[in-house]
């Protein structure tokens, strides 16, 4: 079973398209403003859709932040 499993590559940024590479710049620096404006959002009017986009939200700028995508 071991020749099943692949050998995992590093992850590395540069080897991405020119064009994909300023997605993920612009996206890393407008998801914080936009999940804060959704956390202002769910203290004033709390709702189970808002609760999951936020949540939403988060997990996309963690996984951001921290290179995973």
């Amino acid at each position: 079973m071991s020749f099943l499993k692949k050998r995992r590559r590093s992850y590395n940024p540069w080897l991405l398209p020119p064009w994909l590479r300023k997605v993920r710049f612009y996206a890393k620096h407008i998801c914080i403003p936009i999940t804060v404006f959704q956390a202002i959002h769910l203290v004033f009017v709390p709702t189970t859709g808002d609760v999951l986009l936020l949540f939403i939200f988060l997990l996309i700028s963690w996984m951001l932040w921290t290179n995973i995508i």
